[in-house]
């Protein structure tokens, strides 16, 4: 510091020097008047002078901070026109003239009051006159001059960031470029070596290096290891004066990182790996996992597994979990613990990526060996067949065998197996099975035509270990016999038309049948259809058999009467082709029909009704409609004389009073709860006119005297419950209909008078109700509440 400020003194001596004789120079120069004489003859004889100016400007400077005890000289100005005499006055204006820059008006000395900043301004333009100082007129033309701020080292040099990040790859050649950095200086470049900059390293060797000129940072040693170590810390120095001592410095600091290059294989930490599966393993499901470590990171650490030998490889595959970087082993067929009970695999881990430049270094590949055991489990029952299919004839005796199940236990314990039935299959227990051997047996007949197929389940379990246990579907066909005669498909009906004996006989049948057998085809048809040996030769009917399945049954004479015989009852035998046949008699009825000319039936009753009794169609609906509307019509009308009905009790308007329900009178006392109703004061108006009740009919209208009617708009309500009452006692139309159920009322003559609060509101009275004390157990609690308030008082 002691050094700068030594600089910075001998720096301004020497501005100061210049400038003295730079001025020296120029008043040498100009030594000569400030109006130099040119004489010239004009009109008439007269001398003309041409002035000229007396100064020349040269550019001024002044040391920038400097921060001595006396203003700084910047220069001086004087006119040629100046005598000494005091008589001319000089002017500064322009930049900073007053406050940064002054001039003495007498001598024309410029001084500095202030430190100047070159990185703040680093000229400044001003004007300078020279004026009469008695009447301020110009001698001299105004001119400009510039004050230069000379440059000192006076600013350190600064880096763009404060922190920078930059990344190579590890293995890089030495000099590789990693990342320039630049640093700037706001001194004059111009101006000495205040702002010439030199760049070093500080931190960071042995590793890298710095350009002094150019700040670009580069490796400097080779083959660095981004696994032995990731990031570096650099830091680098920029200074000013070329890097002499005395210059100015910064330092920035670099994060340097390698990034990662695959130059390392994937290895196994062990040479072998153990691992185990259940034979109970169902494909797919996981044995075990294993891991090959690659130092690298990213795509240049992944790695893919593959099992290149072994005698495992048609049982067990291996995937890659490339979340975890991990092979999983996982199982591809089932194992079994008696047949096989340990396997040897080969398992190869590679990188997925390869990084040409160092491939010189070897394969990038390992191998490991697996061996997987196979672990013994208790395995279930297994049947030697996944379904069985057996046969049984229908109608066999029970016992019958039906077929065989057979399971065995797979383990190499070899337990004995139990067999059952699934009962929930086999609900009306048709069949049974040994327990040892796994015979099934009927229990019961069959009926094919019942049921065709039976689907049971047969359960096989070890006997020393239920638990463990199989189970089979077994369908049982149950084979068809002959064992049902062939019957008509359908209730087959004739009718043949009346006819004379001389009219000839139609070859068309009366009825063609069929036959249905519940047995199967093998034992049904064909059907053989025939009359009955004893009625072969019958001279009424024949049947032909059409040999399809199918018979007609044919008139052999004409003549038919309904008067002789209206019905005829004809059997045919059907029998079925099964081994051997069996066959059933069907009777077909045959009616005699009366027919017209063309053969179609009219009637086929026993009499001929020639004449039609009854009405048509039109005729019937016609009568309903009539009957519909008059429903109608009556429902309408009842319904209009229920809407009309008038209610029981009539009432002028309504009033306020019929809101009030029931009404607790306090002449009973406390317990008293029955009310009265109200609705023989809802009307108080109507009281001049008898009003009778509408439930029901009174013989003749009862007249009340006119003495016993209480004044209208009465407010005695004593005087209106006793004419209430008299025209109720007096009142043949009213019994049982009197409305009025309870009259507790005492009359104005009670001792008790009225126990209402309504009015006690509106008094300020002092009543004394010590008498409840004396009325008894029913008016307590009255006697507690009103009774003691002396008491009360006398307390408080």
């Amino acid at each position: 510091m002691k050094e700068n400020y030594c600089l910075q003194a001998a720096l301004v001596c020497l501005s100061m020097l210049c400038h003295s004789q730079a001025f020296a120079l120029e008043r040498r120069s100009h030594l000569h008047p400030s109006f130099h004489g040119h004489q010239e003859r004009g009109k008439e004889g007269q001398v003309l002078q041409r002035s000229k100016r007396g100064w020349v400007w040269n550019q001024f400077f002044v040391i920038e901070e400097y921060t001595g005890p006396d203003p700084v000289l910047v220069g001086r100005l004087h006119s040629d026109l100046d005598t000494g005499d005091g008589k001319i006055k000089y002017i500064l204006s322009g930049e900073g003239a007053g406050t940064i820059f002054v001039i003495d008006d007498k001598s024309g000395n410029i001084h500095a009051t202030k430190t100047l900043d070159r990185e703040e301004k680093a000229q400044y333009t001003l004007m300078a006159q020279a004026v009469d100082r008695e009447t301020n007129r110009p001698l001299e033309p105004a001119s400009s001059f510039i004050v230069k701020v000379q440059d000192i080292n006076d600013n350190p040099p600064e880096f763009l960031h404060e922190i920078y990040y930059a990344n190579v790859p590890e293995r890089s050649n030495v000099g590789t470029s990693v990342i320039q950095v630049t640093a700037s200086d706001a001194d004059d470049p111009t101006y000495g070596n205040s702002a010439k900059l030199v760049y070093s390293i500080l931190e960071g060797q042995p590793y890298f290096s710095v350009e002094a000129q150019t700040g670009i940072i580069r490796t400097a040693l080779p083959n660095m290891d981004r696994e032995a170590k990731e990031e570096y810390h650099v830091v680098i120095q920029a200074k000013d004066m070329g890097g002499h001592m005395g210059g100015l410095s910064g330092t920035t600091k670099v994060m340097i990182t390698l990034t990662d290059v695959n130059d390392n294989p994937p290895k196994f930490p062990q040479s072998v790996y153990q691992m185990s599966v259940s034979e109970a393993a169902v494909p797919g499901e996981e044995v075990g996992r294993m891991k090959a470590k690659d130092p690298d990171i990213g795509e240049n650490g992944l790695v893919t597994y593959n099992i290149v030998d072994g005698d495992g490889m048609e049982l067990f595959e291996i995937t890659t979990d490339y979340e975890t970087q991990e092979g999983v082993v996982k199982l591809k067929k089932p194992v079994d613990f008696e047949t096989k009970r340990a396997y040897s695999l080969k398992v190869e881990a590679a990188n997925v990526h390869f990084d040409p430049k160092f491939i010189s270094n070897g394969p990038f590949k390992d191998t490991v060996t697996v061996k997987i055991a196979v672990e013994d489990v208790d395995e279930p029952p297994m049947f030697l067949a996944p379904s069985y299919i057996h046969e049984v004839q229908e109608n066999a005796a029970p016992g019958t065998v039906v077929g065989r199940v057979h399971a065995k236990d797979p383990d190499a314990a070899n337990s004995p197996i139990r067999y059952s039935i699934d009962r929930h299959t086999d609900l009306d227990r048709f069949f049974t099975i040994n327990l040892e051997d796994g015979f099934i047996k009927t229990t019961k007949p069959l009926d094919r035509e019942e049921t065709a197929w039976l689907n049971i389940s047969v359960f096989a379990a070890e006997i020393h270990n239920r638990h463990q246990e199989a189970k089979v579907p077994v369908a049982i066909r149950v084979l068809d016999v002959n064992d049902n005669a062939p019957k008509f498909a359908a209730p087959y009906e004739g009718f043949i038309c009346e006819s004379d004996q001389t009219k000839p006989l139609s070859n068309q049948p009366i009825v063609t049948i069929s036959a249905d057998d519940k047995d199967d085809t093998a034992n049904g048809p064909r059907f053989i259809f025939s009359l009955p040996p004893e009625i072969i030769h019958n001279p009424n009917f024949t049947v032909r058999d059409n040999r399809d399945n199918t018979a007609g049954v044919y008139a052999r004479r004409g003549g038919f009467s309904r008067q002789k015989q209206d019905l005829y009852l004809l059997p045919i035998v059907i029998s079925d082709g099964g081994i051997p046949p069996m066959s059933s008699t069907n009777t077909l009825t045959i009616k005699v029909c009366g027919c017209d000319m063309n053969g179609v039936l009219l009637s086929c009753n026993a009499e001929a009704y020639i004449l039609n009794a009854g009405l048509s169609t039109g005729a019937l609906i016609a009568i309903l409609a009539c009957i519909v509307i008059l429903l109608v019509i009556v429902v309408l009308f009842v319904t209009l004389r229920r809407q009309k009905k008038e209610p029981l009790i009539v009432f002028e308007e309504e009033d306020v009073r019929e809101n009030i329900i029931t009404y607790d009178d306090e002449g009973g006392g406390e317990e008293d709860t029955e009310a009265f109703d109200i609705a023989t004061l809802q009307n108080p108006d109507g009281i001049n006119g008898f009003i009778p009740r509408k439930d029901i009919k009174p013989e003749y209208q009862y007249m009340p005297r006119p003495g016993l009617r209480p004044a209208p708009n009465s407010v005695d309500v004593d005087d209106f419950i006793n004419t209430r009452i008299q025209e109720a006692d007096n009142d043949p139309t009213a019994p049982p209909y009197d409305s009025i159920q309870i009259y507790g009322y005492e009359g104005r003559g009670s001792v008790a008078g009225s126990l209402s609060s309504l009015e006690s509101a509106t008094t300020d009275s002092d009543l004394d109700y010590d008498y409840l004390q004396n009325w008894g157990p029913r008016f307590k609690k009255l006697a507690d509440l009103y009774g003691s308030k002396d008491t009360f008082d006398d307390d408080s």
